[in-house]
């Protein structure tokens, strides 16, 4: 027996609890929902994780580091991948590396880093540039190009 195998159960459909209707019905009076205590009244609710007063696990956990408001994202590439991509004297604009699937579709500025080693003179297009990866591309006789 598998999952896609399984037919649909007959009694799969259950009546519904119609609550507060009299003792006799065996959920009158208090309803199922007991005595007394937090979850007796109505509206109440736990929050997600909640663990019955105990210190939640993540505040039991330590915490580290932080994280910047003013961070931002980039796609990044680096210059070995234009090197192998390329041919000499190939205008490069982060387009062009979306469609080659260099880049995902993200709408994040492109910034070119340094790892790798380029010959090749290349125009590159980019949001930003890491000083490194600037200096490899002009002494291969490239320029490199920072969007505005």
């Amino acid at each position: 027996m598998e999952l896609h195998n399984l037919n649909r159960c007959e009694d799969i459909k259950h009546r519904r609890k119609r609550v507060g209707r009299g003792d006799s019905s065996g959920l009158g009076h208090t309803c199922g929902r007991g005595m007394n205590g937090q979850m007796s009244r109505s509206g109440a609710a736990h929050r997600p994780y909640f663990e019955g007063g105990q210190i939640p696990l993540f505040r039991r956990l330590p915490k580290r580091g932080f994280k910047s408001l003013n961070h931002k994202n980039f796609n990044l590439v680096n210059i070995r991948v234009l090197e192998e991509f390329f041919d000499e004297g190939t205008e490069i604009s982060i387009e062009l590396l979306r469609e080659k699937g260099i880049v995902g579709k993200s709408k994040l500025p492109l910034k070119v880093l340094a790892d790798g080693e380029i010959s090749k003179s290349l125009t590159v297009i980019a949001d930003k540039f890491s000083k490194v990866a600037q200096e490899k591309i002009e002494n291969a006789g490239g320029t490199c190009k920072i969007v505005e």
